[in-house]
């Protein structure tokens, strides 16, 4: 496995073949009888029955093993697929999604990714930590059981140095936050705001780029999702993010959650170089359109997509 750089888009894009996992298990590998049986890197709670789980994955893209080892192949960039792949195993039972799970319960499973995000940027050798849940066959979901997955990387992701980017060139420009300054305008006009909980909101990005894309956003700026701001009420955000999947999943079979943080200021060298000083000003833990950079098309006006989504009853 490496990592090689496409020198026009910038992405690393990481190549090679996976170990051979043999003919498909017969009976889902989380299943608590099996995964009692490894070691874990995270355990809650620490004592007595777990209720989540964290896994290294059993076929990881990155290993934490090693240096980068970044050589130039001509014009191009390449090095070794040197990180970290968790699965977060998000409940003991087998047939419950997390639209499923309590509000305390989804709590549970945002305070472990914090957890992991907090531990893994410990290691100065990783830019970014990034948790992502595919849910169902469309999304490329592994396995059946609930679940999600943690990776941390030696490059930050194009889609993130997009954002910074941007927040940057608006902060220089406005001395505010572009996201913040998003909410506060979201929150005026209403109409594409699916479902508020206390001082987070869930939105439908004005600029949409798949049908019912949605945004889950603190209203108060907040740079680091493993590290809460002093006040917020995470339980908040677990009951608006259970609603908000609840009424997904009666518009779509799959979907892909993905977590927005601030990458590693732990390493202040190469691509984001210059950033370091403004950024507790300027980034918040969400998703930016940068359409400029990308074209989608997406035939679901996010207007009637969150009308659609405010009209649904996330608790029928």
């Amino acid at each position: 496995m490496e990592l090689r750089k496409d020198p026009i888009t910038q992405s690393w894009v990481i190549l090679g073949q996976r170990e051979a996992r043999g003919d498909a298990p017969e009976e889902c590998p989380l299943e608590p009888a099996k995964i009692e049986k490894l070691r874990p890197i995270l355990t809650w709670p620490a004592e007595g029955a777990w209720q989540v789980r964290v896994l290294p994955h059993p076929d990881p893209l990155y290993h934490i093993e090693g240096e980068p080892g970044r050589v130039a192949e001509g014009m191009y960039d390449k090095m070794v697929a040197l990180g970290a792949h968790e699965v977060v195993v998000e409940t003991p039972q087998h047939d419950r999604r997390m639209s499923q799970f309590s509000d305390e319960e989804i709590e549970r499973v945002l305070w472990v990714w914090a957890s992991r995000i907090a531990d893994l940027k410990k290691d100065a050798r990783f830019k970014y930590v990034s948790v992502f849940k595919n849910q169902g066959a469309m999304a490329g979901e592994e396995w059946p059981h609930a679940h999600s997955q943690v990776t941390a990387t030696i490059f930050v992701p194009r889609r993130i140095k997009y954002e910074l980017s941007s927040a940057h060139e608006w902060f220089k420009d406005k001395e505010r936050c572009i996201f913040c300054d998003t909410v506060r305008q979201e929150e005026k006009q209403g109409k594409r705001i699916v479902d508020v909980q206390g001082e987070y909101y869930a939105l439908c990005p004005y600029a949409s780029r798949v049908p019912y894309e949605v945004w889950l956003m603190h209203r108060r700026h907040n740079h680091l999702f493993e590290q809460a701001r002093p006040g917020s009420n995470r339980r908040q955000l677990a009951a608006l993010l259970g609603r908000v999947l609840r009424r997904l999943e009666k518009v779509a079979p799959a979907y892909h959650l993905v977590v927005h943080t601030s990458p590693n200021t732990k390493n202040k060298k190469g691509e984001l170089a210059g950033y370091w000083k403004t950024l507790p000003d300027i980034v918040e833990k969400t998703s930016k359109s940068y359409s400029i950079k990308e074209v989608y098309f997406n035939a679901e006006m996010p207007e009637q997509a969150a009308a659609n989504l405010r009209a649904l009853d996330p608790n029928s």
